[in-house]
Order: structure tokens, then sequence, then C-alpha cells
């Protein structure tokens, strides 16, 4: 009988949320195992450190050159982005509504090549303390870690 009681209770409970549910849409931004240059996506190992940030770059603005030595990922709200890699140099151009995994230990920079500012949502997972950007220092040789 308490059984029978439970499971009636817990379905008069759940029948609002189901119907709420129903007005719930789910849109997928993106689906990969790599990064924009085509690396494999990889995790930092043991404890994680989470840090999200949101990035306004007027119009015009350009970010110097620059790398990561976690994974970090970029979600777009508005304005329009060219990241190039300087080690290709290949550029590719974000909208509003991408999602961008950014590549690893490649350097790169950034423009605002719209003519509204942008508004970049930037996740990062890292070792805890350890830095998300690395800036690269004048005369430095492409070489890495």
């Amino acid at each position: 009988m308490n059984h029978l009681c439970i499971a009636s209770a817990l379905l008069v409970l759940a029948t609002p949320l189901s119907a709420k549910a129903d007005s719930v849409t789910v849109s997928p931004l993106l689906n990969t195992f790599t990064t924009v240059s085509g690396q494999p996506i990889v995790l930092p190992q043991g404890n994680v450190q989470l840090i999200t940030s949101m990035y306004e770059i007027p119009p015009g603005a350009k970010l110097p050159e620059h790398e990561h030595n976690s994974q970090r990922y970029g979600y777009l709200l508005a304005g329009r982005l060219r990241v190039t890699n300087t080690e290709t140099g290949k550029s590719q151009e974000f909208k509003p509504g991408d999602f961008i995994v950014e590549s690893r230990g490649q350097w790169h920079k950034a423009e605002n090549i719209g003519a509204e500012p942008i508004k970049l949502l930037v996740i990062d997972q890292v070792e805890p303390g350890q830095s998300t950007v690395v800036l690269r220092q004048p005369g430095a040789a492409a070489g890495h870690n």
C-alpha cells in the first residue's frame, strides 16, 4: 500500500513538470572530437579548475599573439571574430551562435572584424593555478614546450 501511495504522489508531482518540459527546445551547437586546428580535445588529468569569462572586444580591436596550454572553449554571443593561426597562416571567421574549440599550444591571434563589439563567453579547463593564456614574447622562436 505504501508503494502505491508513493508512486501515486510521484505521478501527481511529475505531471506538471512534464507539461512544462514539452516546451523546452534543445538545439545542438557543436559535436566534435577536435579543436579548430584539428587537434584531439585533451582534458587535464586529475583535479581541474573551471574558469569562465566574458570577453568584450570593441570593433577593430586586435588581441596579441598567444597560445593556450589547456583546453579552451568559446561561444560567440555577438560580433564577428577572425582567428588566425600564425603557425599555419590559416584564418577562420566566427559569427554569433558559433561554438569554438580553441587550439592548444599553437600561436594565434584574433580580431574583431565587425562593426559591433564582440561578446564571447570563454570556458577554460586547467590544472589548478595554471594560466589560461600565454602571450608570445617579441622575437620568440616558433617552437613550443
